[in-house]
Parts: C-alpha cells; sequence; structure tokens
C-alpha cells in the first residue's frame, strides 16, 4: 500500500492563499480564523512603516488616520462618517496602507490604485485636499482625498458600497 502524502501546508498558508484568491475584502471575515482578535490587526502597528520607494507614511493606526481624516474633511466641507470611511477602508485595503492592485483596468493602463482607499493618481491629484501630504500612501491624504472625490460623485463616502 503506498505511502499517504501528507500536506505540510499550515491552516494559515492555506487560508492566505485562498484570501488571495478571493481578495482582501475576504480578510476581515478570516482574521478570526487566522489568530486576530478583530479588525484592527489588519491595520499595521502604530510605528512608522516605509513603503517600497522609502519613503514613510504618516505614524498611526487607523482609527487615529480616520479622526485625522475627519478633522481636515470637516474643516473643507467634505461630507462622510467613521463607519463610511472604515467600512470602505476595510473592503478596498483591509487597512494597509501600503496595498496597490496591480492586476485590475486601471493597473493595465499604468495608473494603479493606491493606499487604504485604492486612489489611482489622476484622482488623487484632481481630490488632493490642501493640509494634507501629496502622497497617495499617506494614509490621512489618501483618505481625505478618496472621501472628497466620493463626495463629489456620490454625494458621500457614506453612499459608497462597492468599488468606485
Amino acid at each position: 500500500m503506498p505511502a499517504r502524502r501528507r500536506d505540510h501546508s499550515s491552516k494559515a498558508a492555506r487560508v492566505a492563499r485562498a484570501l488571495a484568491v478571493a481578495g482582501a475584502g475576504a480578510a476581515v471575515i478570516a482574521l478570526p480564523v487566522m489568530g486576530a482578535t478583530g479588525a484592527s490587526a489588519a491595520t499595521p502597528a502604530s510605528s512608522t512603516t516605509t513603503k517600497a520607494a522609502g519613503a514613510t507614511y504618516r505614524a498611526g493606526t487607523l482609527d487615529s488616520w480616520i479622526r485625522q481624516s475627519l478633522a481636515i474633511m470637516a474643516q473643507h466641507g467634505i461630507p462622510g462618517s467613521y463607519n463610511g470611511i472604515y467600512r470602505n477602508v476595510m473592503r478596498e485595503s483591509s487597512g494597509n496602507p501600503n496595498a496597490i492592485n496591480l492586476w485590475d483596468s486601471n493597473a493595465k493602463k499604468g495608473i494603479p490604485s493606491k493606499g487604504l482607499l485604492q486612489v489611482i493618481d489622476p484622482t488623487f491629484r484632481t481630490y488632493h485636499v490642501p493640509g494634507t501630504a501629496f502622497d497617495p500612501y499617506d494614509p490621512v491624504a489618501n483618505i481625505t482625498a478618496a472621501c472628497n472625490y466620493a463626495a463629489h460623485r456620490y454625494g458621500s463616502i457614506d453612499n459608497v458600497n462597492s468599488a468606485y
């Protein structure tokens, strides 16, 4: 009788592969499976992290970035709520400020979606809000520009329930 093949993949590795196929939004559902205790586990630590190009993004957590964005949005009359931003961030990037989409139609045109709310560079430039960094990977700048875009296109980020 032949020896039984043993699967050497860990449960976490199998889940990670499944999530890569299913998309980032599924990661929120899988957090308890992978040992995380809540959605905050998808956010980076509160220290500054570098992105590939060597620049850094604002230190903090997803909660602090959303709150900073809401304060800037209030100064500029841009509508949106914490819950609306959080829901869209988790769907678009699972809270990863360095997220980049290298496979969709925008990426095929050479303008990949970037950051927490997956904004393409032309949209970021058009809807950038003064008082934030001019860097689509900066979490506060990304959130604020995306919310400004959503306000112009949909009335508010709160009205966005799918890719936008």
